[in-house]
């Protein structure tokens, strides 16, 4: 926790007197451009891989940036209702949801309830995830009766992963009334931990196209 206390000290010292003025405009309010949704996997800094500053994201974060598929509850649903909260009052422009390298949420989608025992809410959650587990499966399935290997199977379940999250941002319907008018853009993002390269999701051709200039 030292180098904790510290951060605080330089961040007040340092890096709010760089951005006082900024920080002086945020204070009655906040603006931000686009909502992010990722994981909560501490390797993952979304201002630092956009390289935004404060009052830019809207962020969300979860195991594996994982998006509810929409329903009109009475129950506490956090990440619906921060969704909700940033379209339907903040008015982002943009979303992206932004998945990684060596994923932990998504590599849990293949244990046992008997190693998941100890931690039942992270259990109940992964739950959202069952179609990319069966979609992933199913396609190593149909790749050994075709006598092909190869598969990386981390690989596909972190990307899939992304592409199921975005069909269902697309159950929200005033996310997709406000797509219809292209009114938002809505972006899949795959950040590589290791070599630090972000890939963006093209829907025409089903593909991770690396983003570069």
């Amino acid at each position: 926790m030292n180098n904790i206390f510290e951060g605080v000290f330089k961040f007040k010292n340092e890096d709010y007197e760089k951005h006082k003025n900024l920080f002086a405009e945020l204070e009655s309010g906040q603006n931000p451009h686009t909502l992010f949704i990722g994981c909560s996997d501490s390797r993952v800094v979304p201002s630092l891989i956009t390289k935004t500053l404060p009052g830019e994201l809207f962020m969300v974060r979860n195991i594996a940036n994982m998006v509810p598929p929409y329903r009109e509850t009475e129950e506490y649903v956090s990440t619906t209702s921060a969704i909700e909260f940033a379209i339907e009052v903040l008015n982002v422009k943009n979303i992206v949801v932004c998945g990684h390298s060596n994923c932990g949420g998504c590599a849990s989608l293949y244990k046992s309830e008997e190693e998941l025992k100890n931690v039942p809410h992270v259990r109940k959650w992964l739950e959202l995830a069952n179609p990319v587990k069966e979609y992933v499966l199913n396609n190593i399935k149909a790749e050994e009766k075709r006598g092909m290997g190869g598969v990386n199977k981390s690989l596909l379940t972190e990307q899939f992963n992304i592409v199921h999250q975005l069909d269902n941002l697309f159950t929200y319907p005033f996310i997709k009334e406000k797509y219809s008018k292209k009114e938002i853009n809505i972006y899949g993002w795959y950040y590589m931990i290791g070599t630090g390269e972000v890939y963006n999701y093209d829907k025409k051709n089903g593909s991770f196209n690396i983003i570069a200039k």
